[in-house]
């Protein structure tokens, strides 16, 4: 009987094989572009067998700075990733069905080994497409190169590049820690742990997709990018604020009445926000979580935009600041309010 699995690995195992099947027809991956010329933003989506999303735009552009045509004709990946998909869904399903621990853990090998070399090749194409650079281009900037990011935000010259995956990449993703906690369920007896050590697995593992998905906060790239809503370069570091989205998406803003404008005016709710942050004004240099920072309003506070909001990282410098200037104390509540 040892040499069986668990019934809830075995459960898991043919709900994760069904995810991966459906990968093969979901988005995978996304590069989002942003600038002040394109204010819907650009999108190119990866899928397990064609590319989706503003492909040609996307491709008009790499050409006045140099980058390859972006082609699913050169991609031998768009033959290989359906075959490997249904092989491990396959797989899966093989797994619950001989139910055996040997079987399970090879599955196990193969899928991290998968996840692994597709990153890994993930970012050797950025790589080359973002340094393998036409010199005869219409823009040449040198020493610059434009390779997006593997996950999250980098700025490349006007252009903020987010990476992040997909719905089929979150599921992937999902059946990664599904199957990460099956294989502790059938090695725990084996290797005698204790009860902690799951619970201190899933946090690194959770801790880990966090950093790695950039919820933020981010140093803001002062003189560098564009308020997302005024268009303005963002300059004073007094001021400067960040928006996280809920899909890990940075935005910029040259201080509080400009984020504010744009959550509004995009209708946006808690739901489609990961956390927003605020430059303390008494010049720390960090970024305050907009709940947790104490508020001056006045007449002697001169935003960018007009603005007349400063955040504070302590209270005893939003007081030392009341007490020496025409301000006022405000909260995060009053702000925000619709």
């Amino acid at each position: 009987m040892h040499k069986r699995l668990h019934t809830a690995t075995r459960v898991i195992c043919i709900v994760c094989a069904i995810g991966i099947a459906a990968v093969i027809f979901l988005p995978i991956w996304r590069i989002e572009l942003s600038a002040p010329q394109y204010p819907e933003g650009l999108v190119m989506q990866i899928f397990a067998s064609k590319l989706g999303g503003n492909v040609e735009v996307i491709n008009g552009l790499n050409h006045y700075i140099g980058m390859s045509q972006i082609h699913e004709k050169d991609f031998v990946e768009f033959q290989v990733l359906p075959v490997i998909f249904v092989t491990l869904a396959v797989f899966g399903l093989l797994t619950a069905i001989i139910n055996r621990k040997w079987f399970f853990y090879a599955w196990f090998i193969f899928f991290a080994l998968f996840g692994i070399v597709a990153m890994m090749d993930f970012y050797r194409w950025e790589y080359n497409y973002g340094h393998n650079l036409n010199p005869t281009a219409p823009i040449v900037v040198p020493g610059m190169a434009y390779q997006p990011p593997l996950i999250g935000y980098k700025q490349l010259l006007n252009f903020g590049a987010y990476s992040i995956p997909d719905s089929g990449g979150w599921i992937f993703i999902g059946a990664a820690v599904l199957l990460l906690f099956c294989f502790w369920l059938e090695i725990r007896k084996i290797i005698k742990i204790g009860k902690t050590i799951p619970v201190v697995v899933m946090v690194l593992l959770f801790s880990n997709g966090l950093i790695s998905c950039s919820t933020g906060p981010t140093e803001i790239p002062y003189g560098k990018v564009p308020c997302d809503y005024c268009k303005m370069t963002i300059l004073d570091k007094k001021f400067g604020a960040e928006l996280v989205t809920a899909k890990g998406k940075m935005m910029y803003f040259d201080d509080l009445h400009c984020l504010i404008s744009y959550k509004k005016e995009n209708h946006l709710t808690d739901k489609d926000i990961a956390g927003i942050y605020i430059s303390d004004y008494a010049g720390s240099g960090q970024l305050v979580r907009a709940g947790e920072a104490f508020y001056a309003s006045g007449e002697s506070i001169h935003g960018p935009m007009g603005g007349n909001i400063a955040a504070f990282l302590h209270a005893d410098d939003r007081n030392k600041y009341l007490g020496e200037q025409k301000a006022v104390a405000t909260d995060w509540k009053t702000i925000a309010q619709p």
